[in-house]
């Protein structure tokens, strides 16, 4: 028997190969949503299955099954550092997983879905619901056929869940998400029928794409994010993509009617890449070098975006700045005024265009459409139906086409079900660990107010980043925050500053 070292060596050798793939597929996907020409999507899709199902190979093979259970034995167990031992458990997690899928059915898989995002992009841009109904119909049904052969502890969807937010079941989420329902409605309501409501008149202008790309690269900059390793583009749904610490990419949207979509959606992309950018050396080629849940991972792009970004402090130091960049455009209107405008409730249809109080509503309508459809009560042919119900009774408003419907997200054709409740949660996570921020670094907001915002960039490095998977979402809540996730600091949060918007 090879000793314990080889065989240390030879799995991580293994790993790092495996990650390799998984760079080039990172790469490919990037490619795909930001500049590939139409007719080399077939193509390119079936190249991805082909890398895809190499890398799957490695991840099933006997020679990674014949390390895990080497080095698993007690007396190996107990001489592994902490990096290996975390290496080794997700590992397993994901070998055992995988196992139960034929290598021939996920490469299927992954073509599917490569050509059903292309197939999305097209359908969301002609609100074609009937187009894209088939993709997704095969995407579910693959879907299901996987949780049979993974197997499910209460509810199917808890497997789906588990893999975004480790331990999440629906039973933690109905909890969180019911106590956050009950406050944020009546919250809702009030601000509906408040007398006090911003001016936005000034918003409705036409905004040049150049100058909400020089400001989008500014504050980028501002954030600390390393253009060394890394580059913003274009594309139809902004995303961040972490290849490695040394190149993690961002995308935006450029909308000329609205002057912060994309400075807002480059921030919450920005956040996602801190997080990727700051990741310690020790992790890079192993299979802990990401962000340790998509929820964690959320909660930083969201903290980013709305927590810093549309804060009165923020714009104290950076209205000017948009003011010169959007030269005259905003000549008469006050910081204050700016700051409750890009504040304002309102019931909205597009899920990354809604404000910051409502969007937990676009989420829990998700949350509840995944949950039916995966636990049978719902039909794929019954989504149009079904969302524009859940937008009726949620928001009042009920979406005119397809394409801001129940087409308007990415993730479905990408077979990304369970993510959605990751961005509510990372709202819960977010407002949590501003708590401590505050109570770590007081002076937390004078530094926004003056454009210094390296200091809190490092202390969440310090506090998150460096680990990337090394901890689990709930020993990380826990060990930042000293106790376990509750809604109740988001719940605070919002109130304190909606109040103060609209005068209740």
């Amino acid at each position: 028997m090879a000793d314990f070292e080889s065989v240390l060596k030879g799995y991580r050798e293994l790993v790092a190969k495996i990650r390799s793939y998984q760079e080039a597929v990172g790469l490919i996907y990037w490619d795909m949503r930001t500049g590939l020409p139409k007719k080399g999507v077939e193509s390119r899709s079936q190249v991805v299955g082909v890398l895809s199902g190499e890398m799957f190979k490695l991840t099933v093979s006997d020679e990674m099954g014949g390390y895990l259970d080497t080095l698993e034995k007690p007396e190996h167990a107990e001489k592994l550092d902490a990096i290996s031992r975390k290496m080794i458990s997700e590992s397993r997690k994901e070998y055992d997983r995988s196992k139960k899928i034929p290598p021939e059915r996920y490469q299927e898989y992954v073509v599917l879905t490569s050509q059903a995002e292309s197939a999305w992009e097209e359908a969301k841009e002609n609100s074609d619901w009937a187009t894209f109904q088939p993709y997704l119909e095969r995407i579910v049904a693959f879907n299901q056929e996987f949780i049979e052969l993974w197997g499910y502890e209460g509810s199917k969807y808890n497997t789906l869940l588990d893999m975004y937010e480790p331990g999440m079941t629906e039973e933690k989420l109905d909890r969180l998400f019911g106590a956050l329902r009950s406050k944020l409605v009546p919250l809702v309501e009030a601000i509906v029928h408040a007398e006090h409501k911003p001016d936005t008149s000034f918003l409705q202008q036409t905004f040049p794409k150049e100058q909400q790309k020089a400001f989008s690269l500014f504050i980028l900059k501002e954030m600390g994010y390393d253009f060394d390793a890394g580059r913003l583009d274009e594309t139809v749904h902004p995303f961040a993509t972490g290849l490695n610490p040394g190149d993690v990419r961002v995308t935006t949207r450029y909308l000329p009617e609205d002057v912060v979509s994309a400075l807002f959606g480059t921030i919450h992309e920005g956040g996602h890449a801190l997080y990727e950018q700051n990741i310690m050396k020790e992790l890079e080629g192993t299979n802990l070098c990401s962000g340790t849940s998509m929820g964690i991972h959320e909660s930083q792009s969201r903290f980013w975006e709305n927590m810093v970004g549309r804060s009165k402090a923020f714009w104290s130091r950076y209205y000017p700045d948009l003011q010169r960049i959007f030269n005259g455009q905003f000549d008469g209107v006050a910081a204050e005024d700016f700051y409750r405008a890009i504040n304002e409730v309102k019931p909205s249809l597009i899920r990354i265009e809604a404000d910051e109080l409502t969007y937990n509503l676009h989420i829990m309508i998700r949350y509840e459409i995944e949950k039916a459809l995966f636990n049978g009560t719902v039909k794929v042919a019954d989504l149009p139906e079904v969302w524009n119900a859940k937008y009726k009774e949620y928001l009042g408003i009920v979406p005119p086409n397809a394409g801001e419907g129940v087409l308007q997200d990415v993730h479905w054709s990408g077979g990304s079900f369970g993510y959605f409740p990751s961005y509510a949660l990372g709202n819960m996570y977010a407002a949590q660990i501003r708590h401590t921020l505050l109570k770590k670094l007081p002076e937390a907001e004078a530094l926004i107010a003056k454009g210094n915002l390296l200091p809190i960039k490092a202390w969440l490095a310090n506090e998150i980043y460096q680990y990337g998977m090394l901890h689990t979402p709930g020993e990380i809540v826990t060990r930042v925050t000293g106790e376990e996730l509750s809604p109740d600091y988001l719940v605070d949060y919002l109130t304190e500053k909606y109040k103060e918007i609209y005068k209740l």
